[in-house]
């Protein structure tokens, strides 16, 4: 039986700093004294720890309240100018690049497109890499004054030193982002699957805070989702789970990008949907098209929520969650309108029990939330680190 590992003093005073910054971070500004309640620790290491981080900068005095009968109390909050972070969104039809101070305020963003039917490895590299100095020279932000940058992609992310990217509707297999942005830029780069980086931006910031059992679904040209269960993201044990739009509803169903057949991306998928509606879809303007047939193909819009509440309904029977949100361009302009009969569908196929213990709702932070979630994977790090920021040589 393997010994467990021995924690150092060095260990803990590195989680403690990290979950004070963490506190800080989401629920400041606070003072010590609100701290040691909200931490647990006690009001001496308060004190020194969030003297070190004043002496770093990353944290900054925000103000005073009164106190019960004593001193007015000093507020502190994380540094927003500390620096800067990166996230990159690499779609089926463009690459975003877009940069954030530490409160995730927008500072600039730079689009290229995409043709759906090109995506070579190389060009994806080329822009995200041309991205990167844009938004800096448009936000007037050193390279030096940058954390890192995070990547959402599609398909399953391999971890590892040179980052294999496995994702068949874009033809690659085992392709090194990580390797080639190294190879590009000084910068840390982070890269984890976009429905992940979208499901982390909504469980931080949008419509689900607070949700301790969750599903997070990213419907645009492909199918994806993060499941959230006490807390904490479900991964797999290849770093592969959440690929909900490849479970099947259909036996020898319709072919799926993917190669096989019946998956549920093949039926409320943008390409799907708009195959179902007889578009070309190989140059098409698919947003455009999408809301065309929202518009107009009753046919395809009943089939369509059908087929999107039978797979909610799955995910409802499967893992209990208490919140359901969708999200991704195409799922936010197909819940628009349709959220209810989204609902009525999913509840026509599922156990009661543990449908009325499930709210569906829209995602709140809209078709860029992947590029948003990209860039927490560089907070993240940042938050549990919270080591002072490293000059970075400019790429």
């Amino acid at each position: 039986m393997a010994r467990p590992e021995r924690r150092t003093v060095r260990d803990v005073r590195r989680g403690n700093r990290g979950m004070l910054l963490r506190t800080l971070y989401f629920d400041g500004p606070a003072s010590r004294h609100e701290l040691t309640g909200l931490t647990g620790l006690s009001a001496a290491t308060i004190s020194t720890m969030t003297g070190d981080l004043l002496a770093d900068n990353i944290i900054v005095e925000a103000g005073q309240v009164d106190s019960d009968g004593g001193r007015p109390r000093v507020l502190l909050r994380v540094n927003p100018a500390y620096g800067y972070v990166i996230g990159v969104d690499v779609a089926e039809t463009h690459v975003r690049v877009e940069l954030f101070d530490l409160e995730m305020t927008e500072k600039a963003r730079v689009d290229y497109s995409l043709r759906p039917s090109h995506h070579d490895i190389e060009l994806v590299t080329r822009r995200i890499l041309a991205g990167i100095d844009v938004v800096l020279a448009d936000g007037g932000v050193p390279a030096d004054r940058v954390l890192g940058v995070g990547i959402g992609v599609p398909g399953i992310v391999e971890r590892g030193q040179d980052t294999l990217i496995h994702a068949k509707t874009f033809g690659w297999d085992g392709v090194p982002l990580g390797a080639l942005m190294r190879a590009g830029t000084s910068l840390p780069v982070f890269i984890d699957n976009g429905a992940k980086t979208m499901g982390q931006a909504e469980l931080w910031f949008g419509a689900g805070r607070g949700a301790a059992h969750a599903v997070i679904v990213l419907i645009g040209s492909g199918v994806g989702a993060t499941v959230v269960a006490d807390g904490v993201v479900m991964r797999g044990s290849s770093n592969s789970a959440g690929e909900w739009g490849h479970t099947k509803i259909a036996l020898d169903g319709r072919q799926c990008r993917c190669g096989g057949r019946g998956c549920l991306e093949a039926y409320i998928g943008a390409e799907g949907i708009l195959d179902r509606a007889g578009v070309a879809t190989r140059t098409t303007d698919w947003q455009a098209a999408l809301g065309r047939v929202l518009e107009s193909d009753p046919q395809v819009i009943e089939e369509t929520v059908a087929y999107l509440g039978m797979g909610l309904a799955n995910l409802i029977n499967l893992l209990n969650p208490e919140r359901i949100l969708i999200g991704g361009w195409a799922g936010l302009m197909i819940g628009r309108d349709l959220l209810p009969g989204i609902r009525a569908a999913a509840r026509a196929n599922s156990l009661a029990q543990p449908c009325n213990a499930t709210s569906i709702i829209l995602g709140e932070l809209g078709p860029d939330a992947v590029a948003l979630g990209a860039a927490t994977l560089v907070l993240e790090e940042f938050l549990d680190t919270s080591a002072p920021l490293r000059l970075h040589a400019a790429s």
